[in-house]
């Protein structure tokens, strides 16, 4: 249960629900004793009513009335005290449940708050499936543990204390005898509990691996239609899930064990009570009262008894979960603090940066050294996988350098505060992500609240200079449209530029395209640079492209090849230098004629 600590916290936090719950667990089960001891009385007393009506001869119609007197008294007794018991069960859920259920709240909080401080390095580590698993199915098996298996453990808790104690004090001798069986539940629950954690365990990384392999299938749904891949994805996702049929009921057959052991153990506690209880009714030591109340007594164990393997399943399997859970609760999240009092008044300059991913892996940057002045162009190009949306994360920190250093305005960037240092910069990713909200929501992203009239004024100054307003307006319900999954609805071209309007819109004072103009035609993108490079002469603009139309009138370059900078200078520079740039040049030259 080591996992399951981490959850203390919450329990000092809902403290009163806990003691509250403890207090109508008690209550309810006192309650519940009381019907042992009234059936005893009603028992006892009526055959003490058959002794006195045989042996004086009282009429039967007397004797009838006085059972009947006796019966609704006794009746009523039991009635009301079920009543109350009922009463504080009512409570005892509404306290220990409820309890449960605000865990159940702050912990997805507290997993999803966490989720947003981790860098970029953790999602690269992590299936999203697996971390969708982690805060709705694990989170959903602790809250069992929180819930229905620490109410059952503390009402078998205190019932076990208090019908042990009132059978003691009634006779030792039978009640160590209906007890006997107890060493052997208890032995049974260990061994079992052993096999329903390490099945637990293997269950719930099956079922991380099937949501992630489901949220994938989804994604890349139209990839999968267009090569006619359903068979093979649903082969495959047969073959999952029949993996984890197999594992679930193996745990169904160990879980399958507890309850016919239960059962055999309580039985044979009801047998051992009517054997040795009816031996000594024969001395006279006992009476047929107290076998009726010995029985209730056992019966009153059968449930809490029998429900012990299924709540340590719950446990068991919420250990787990909670295992997962914390196995990335503890992963260190970005470092956000740092200096917030700074300015972009001079320039951002790269000293000699290094970059690989992991501490084994290839290099994918290397000594990059360039500087980009305020108020300039600067053009970032680069074949495939020459580095440079990975030089795009290290300007937006989502990765720090191996070595070297990246400084703003002679500030390393990782001593300045990450939420003021990336409110610098307007961001558009290489692979654009549009929510399943509106046009306007989308564009809105990340911007400060704004009134109705300045939002919509905003939106349309920014959308004219990604060029993408006019095709808002021959939208039927232009603003208003809801964009499928990932904008879906959208063509490239147009979720580019969308996603430039949203950029533009926070008036960064840096502007980042990563390739982001690569799905808009020559004149639409010569549109969108013009209008870029007339929205201030203190905006500073990053273009990073494979496409050297998307460069040609930066002030600086930088040539990327296979992770180092081949050359860098102005576009004239360059071109004379006759190097990688020029040939790139001629090339795209060619194509473009062809």
């Amino acid at each position: 249960m080591q996992p399951l600590f981490y959850l203390n916290k919450y329990f000092v936090k809902y403290r009163w629900y806990l003691v509250f719950g403890i207090v109508f667990i008690i209550l309810s089960n006192v309650f519940a004793i009381l019907i042992a001891p009234i059936v005893r009385t009603a028992i006892d007393t009526m055959i003490d009513n058959i002794k006195v009506y045989n042996s004086l001869g009282i009429r039967k119609e007397i004797f009838a009335g006085s059972v009947a007197r006796s019966a609704i008294y006794f009746g009523l007794l039991v009635l009301g005290s079920a009543l109350i018991k009922g009463v504080f069960m009512f409570f005892m859920r509404q306290t220990i449940i409820v309890m449960s259920r605000h865990i159940e709240y702050d912990l997805k909080n507290e997993i999803f708050g966490h989720y947003q401080k981790l860098g970029a390095s953790f999602y690269n580590r992590n299936y999203t499936g697996d971390l969708m698993n982690r805060i709705s199915e694990d989170v959903s098996q602790v809250r069992m543990y929180l819930g229905p298996a620490i109410m059952y453990t503390i009402n078998l808790f205190f019932l076990f204390i208090l019908v042990i104690s009132v059978m003691v004090s009634i006779n030792p001798q039978i009640t160590l005898y209906v007890l006997l069986p107890l060493p052997v539940l208890s032995v049974s629950i260990y061994y079992v509990s052993e096999l329903i954690n390490k099945r637990s365990s293997v269950l719930q990384a099956k079922l991380s691996g099937i949501t992630t392999y489901v949220q994938e299938a989804f994604s890349g749904i139209r990839v999968l239609k267009a090569f006619a891949a359903e068979p093979a994805f649903t082969n495959a996702f047969s073959e999952k899930s029949d993996d984890y049929k197999k594992q679930y009921m193996k745990l169904v057959q160990v879980n399958a064990l507890f309850h016919p052991l239960m059962m055999m153990l309580i039985g044979l506690s009801v047998i051992i009570t009517v054997y040795f209880g009816g031996k000594q009714v024969i001395d006279g030591t006992f009476s047929f009262g107290n076998i009726a109340e010995y029985v209730i007594y056992v019966n009153m164990l059968t449930w809490p008894v029998a429900s012990l393997g299924w709540v340590t399943s719950i446990i068991q399997r919420a250990s787990a979960s909670q295992e997962r859970i914390n196995s990335f609760l503890n992963e260190k999240p970005e470092n956000k603090t740092g200096i917030k009092d700074f300015t972009f008044q001079d320039s951002i300059e790269f000293k000699n940066v290094n970059f690989r991913f992991t501490e084994t892996a290839k290099p994918v940057l290397e000594d990059i050294s360039f500087k980009i002045e305020k108020g300039q162009t600067l053009g970032i190009i680069g074949t495939t996988g020459s580095g440079k949306s990975t030089l795009a994360s290290l300007l937006l920190r989502l990765y720090e350098p191996t070595n070297g250093e990246i400084t703003l305005d002679n500030l390393a960037i990782h001593k300045t505060d990450l939420v003021n240092y990336r409110n610098l910069w307007g961001y558009v990713p290489q692979d654009i992500f549009l929510f399943s909200e509106t046009i306007r929501e989308n564009i809105l992203f990340g911007k400060d609240e704004l009134n109705a009239e300045s939002a919509d004024e905003q939106i349309r100054k920014y959308s004219i200079m990604a060029d993408v307003w006019k095709d808002i307006e021959s939208f039927p319900k232009q603003l208003e449209t809801i964009l499928g999954e990932r904008g879906i609805t959208l063509s490239g071209g147009q979720k580019q530029r969308v996603a430039i309007a949203r950029a533009l819109i926070r008036e960064p004072q840096i502007i980042l395209l990563d390739d982001s103009l690569s799905a808009v035609d020559t004149h639409t993108e010569k549109n969108i640079k013009q209008n870029l490079r007339n929205i201030s002469d203190n905006q500073t603009l990053i273009i990073i492209s494979h496409r050297v139309s998307s460069v040609e009138d930066a002030d600086h370059i930088v040539v990327l090849d296979q992770g180092r900078i081949a050359e860098q200078g102005s576009p004239s520079d360059l071109l004379r230098n006759n190097g990688l740039f020029a040939q790139m040049v001629e090339t795209q030259s060619q194509l473009d004629a062809v």
